[in-house]
């Protein structure tokens, strides 16, 4: 997929959403009139979409004030969900700005482990350096050895400064010598990679507040950002660990990966209606350059087939 555009890669990657969607949309195409149960099952296909059983809601209420829509056939259809989507994508859709003073902008990433959590680090690093950041990572998640080989091989890759300790280290002790390092070099962007460990709430929560409290001692603002990255292909479930990481870490955006080929894609829209948190970009594959800020109109279309 790598020499497709971005918008084409987007357009693979929520076509099963989208599919789903128009399936069941389709049968009630040519109807002069919808009516209840024409409703209901619109608002099942919504909720079965992921995008949530509020935004169900709020869609069928739309439609039901306009129940002759369908009568000019599917468009018509489409159209009315697509504004209702576009209108919750919107304030959403923040990329992540770098605009600290002084340097670096510290960014703690979060999120369980299998979230994709270390390989966005990296795309969120390339990102950066496309826009010409000086970037430096921090292996913060130092409960497990692979986590710290890993982000070392895209540090390598990147061409980009770590900084790291062994398995099992003081993480807030090398977020710190980090920091040093990063102001004494003019590090635009520093990313630290933190421990996903949801087992015991406690002890993550207590690692996040020590590493919040050694960054205040070198810059009051630190960290500048929390970033949650969720894996669309949990559906709901990312929902969930949205309410329990604001209440551990103060999350403060989101990044929400894997919404290639999973007909899950609409838990994007559930994430922003419920939350209204930042999303700051979506990634949609495997490759260092498919993590990207988004268009709120261009996914809402998508979703919906009027972009097909």
């Amino acid at each position: 997929m790598s020499g497709l555009s971005w918008s084409e890669r987007l357009l693979g990657g929520l076509k099963r959403t989208s599919e789903r969607l128009g399936e069941n949309l389709s049968g009630l195409t040519g109807k002069s009139r919808l009516d209840d149960d024409d409703l209901d099952r619109i608002e099942d296909a919504l909720i079965t979409a992921d995008l949530g059983p509020t935004m169900a809601s709020r869609i069928r209420d739309r439609l039901s004030e306009r129940r002759d829509v369908a009568a000019n056939g599917i468009d018509g259809l489409r159209t009315i969900v697509a504004e209702e989507i576009a209108a919750v994508l919107r304030p959403v859709a923040e990329p992540l700005e770098i605009d600290a003073f002084p340097r670096p902008q510290v960014i703690l990433v979060i999120g369980v482990n299998g979230s994709g959590k270390t390989t966005t680090i990296a795309k969120l690093a390339h990102l950066f350096q496309e826009q010409d950041y000086g970037v430096m990572l921090v292996a913060g998640d130092t409960f497990r050895a692979a986590a710290i080989g890993q982000l070392k091989v895209w540090a390598e890759r990147l061409s980009v400064p770590i900084m790291a300790g062994p398995e099992g280290g003081d993480s807030a002790g090398i977020v710190f010598d980090a920091v040093k390092q990063a102001t004494a070099t003019g590090i635009d962007v520093l990313i630290v990679d933190t421990a996903g460990r949801l087992q015991n709430k406690r002890e993550l929560m207590d690692e996040l507040a020590k590493i919040k409290r050694v960054l205040g001692r070198l810059n009051p603002a630190a960290p500048h950002d929390v970033v949650l990255v969720l894996d669309a292909t949990t559906g709901q479930n990312a929902l969930a660990q949205i309410d329990v990481f604001r209440e551990v870490a103060g999350v403060t955006g989101l990044v929400m990966t894997k919404l290639d080929g999973t007909a899950r894609g609409g838990v994007l829209v559930a994430a922003a209606e419920r939350h209204g948190l930042p999303i700051h970009a979506i990634g949609i594959g495997e490759t260092i350059d498919d993590l990207r800020p988004f268009d709120a109109d261009e996914i809402a279309g998508i979703i919906a087939g009027n972009i097909r």
